[in-house]
């Protein structure tokens, strides 16, 4: 369990080990504003943890969840990346891919998802101390988000969605 604050924050936020939806947290409450993030928490993340395809990691206070994001193995192709991106790389380049990142609109405007994504990629930084990994992608869900993450230094690639 790790103990999380933000900038003007009094909630005692806690972080758990991953753990995917069960009775142990209360996710009826949880709305991040997204309806896809909290429909894809609801249906997928469970299956996805099952099949060991990508890890959830779900934050609570008071036994209630209000964050979470979902981590996975991500495999990239040099030929399709920008040059600059992809010269000096294997065919097949190896990468960590942030699916998920979704913060309750409760806590929303607190500073708290800039250390929801610094705990994320906490947890990154520490399995790549184990597996290597070239790059951290983001599947940034819109604009909004993708605004996000510019914000906290991620660039956008030429040629995809985002870009």
């Amino acid at each position: 369990m790790r103990r999380l604050g933000g900038c003007g924050s009094d909630a005692a936020v806690t972080a758990s080990d991953p753990h995917p939806p069960d009775e142990q947290y209360d996710t009826s409450l949880f709305e991040s504003g997204k309806p896809d993030l909290d429909r894809w928490f609801h249906e997928h993340a469970l299956s996805v943890e099952v099949c060991r395809a990508g890890r959830t990691f779900v934050w609570q206070i008071d036994g209630r969840m209000v964050a979470y994001c979902t981590i996975a193995a991500h495999l990239l192709v040099r030929d399709d990346l920008p040059r600059s991106l992809g010269r000096g790389n294997p065919a097949q380049i190896p990468a960590v891919l942030l699916a998920r990142l979704a913060l309750d609109k409760a806590l929303q405007g607190q500073g708290l998802g800039g250390v929801l994504l610094a705990e994320a990629l906490g947890r990154v930084v520490d399995a790549t101390r184990t597996v290597g990994a070239r790059f951290l992608i983001v599947d940034a869900i819109d604009e909004s988000a993708t605004g996000f993450y510019v914000k906290y230094g991620f660039r956008s690639i030429p040629g995809t969605i985002a870009g």
